[in-house]
């Protein structure tokens, strides 16, 4: 299908009536200075309007993130849709300008680029040739995203992730602290959840990390769970109170497989993804320099000698990446950490990036 720019809607322009009145509701004032150039107008695009996509772009506007939204997918008539519904509910939102378009200048400009489309696996399809049309489609996305917002943070949700966003680092040209993938930000939060769920406590009171691939080379960081700030494991051996590596790897591994209980129950993952990411957002855009286990260049950080994306508790702001947390591992976590690196790698020559 031909990629055609939408218009831009207006519920009265789409009826033909034309009351060019606006400005006479209000006088304006004389004399009147203009706005502040220190004031910032910031603006997210959201590439793909699948489930996914949709709840980051509804979580971003119910949480004031933006003041201007763009959606972009190859979809004309979906991607309309969708743009009309949320321009709908205005009156029940914060003030922020929608648009849609098929083309990536509705992009222009973007303080902030994610990232959500992908394809889907076909019957019998191996894992290898999803990636490989999964590179091909950034390989279209990415160049038309960097070409009209050079000074974005490129923030990749799309799977593999790790894979991914080292794909969007090498074809958008960026610094690699403005690429980012949102990695094991969601799985953290389903690791605190069930540790908090475990120690019946509340999650925000939780402070544990899944680090390495988005996926089964994930490695739990159990030497630094804390829960208000009460480090858990050194509590455990002082108080010479006993516990089972096992359930600790149960839980590691519920954190693993939640995704796959989420889709098989009802079809797909969303909610929890749009707020991780509109979490992010939130970081990034308002340079709240927290840290966040994200995808990032992990090349000489702990050892690991690949080039290969992978998540590290990372501290976040407008500039992106910041820096890296020197978070103590233990040798085994370290070894986990190394084992993902090098699972990363291998699919990276399989790919040949």
């Amino acid at each position: 299908m031909e990629e055609t720019s939408l218009p831009r809607p207006s519920s009265l322009s789409s009826l033909n009536i034309g009351l060019g009145i606006a400005h006479a509701f209000f006088k304006p004032i004389e004399g009147c200075a203009p706005p502040s150039p220190t004031k910032r107008h910031t603006k997210i695009s959201v590439v793909g309007v699948g489930n996914v996509g949709m709840a980051i772009a509804q979580t971003i506007l119910t949480q004031d993130l933006a003041d201007e939204l763009a959606l972009v997918d190859a979809n004309p008539d979906k991607l309309r849709g969708e743009m009309l519904d949320l321009q709908h509910a205005a009156a029940f939102l914060p003030r922020t300008r929608i648009l849609a378009s098929v083309d990536y200048q509705v992009t222009a400009g973007s303080d902030l680029c994610i990232i959500t489309a992908g394809a889907r696996q076909i019957a019998g399809e191996s894992r290898l040739n999803l990636l490989q049309r999964n590179v091909a489609l950034f390989s279209k996305i990415i160049p038309d995203l960097a070409k009209y917002s050079r000074d974005s943070i490129l923030l990749i949700v799309s799977n593999p992730v790790d894979v991914l966003t080292h794909v969007a680092w090498k074809l958008s040209g960026f610094p690699s602290n403005r690429v980012i993938g949102s990695g094991t930000n969601l799985d953290s939060s389903r690791f605190r959840f069930l540790i908090a769920d475990h120690l019946d406590v509340n999650a925000q009171d939780v402070q544990a990390y899944i680090v390495g691939e988005h996926g089964d080379s994930s490695v739990a960081l159990w030497s630094s769970i804390s829960v208000g700030g009460i480090p858990v494991m050194s509590f455990l051996e002082k108080q010479e109170i006993a516990y089972e590596k096992h359930t600790l790897e149960k839980i590691h591994r519920a954190v693993v497989d939640s995704a796959d209980e989420v889709i098989k129950l009802k079809g797909y993952t969303s909610w929890a993804i749009g707020y991780s990411v509109a979490n992010l957002a939130r970081t990034l855009l308002r340079d709240q320099r927290r840290i966040h286990p994200v995808s990032v260049l992990a090349q000489g950080f702990h050892g690991l000698e690949q080039e290969v994306f992978l998540s590290l508790p990372a501290q976040l702001g407008r500039g992106g990446v910041l820096g890296v947390a020197n978070v103590n591992m233990k040798e085994e976590e370290v070894q986990g950490l190394r084992r993902s690196a090098e699972t990363l790698f291998q699919v990276h020559s399989q790919l040949g990036i």
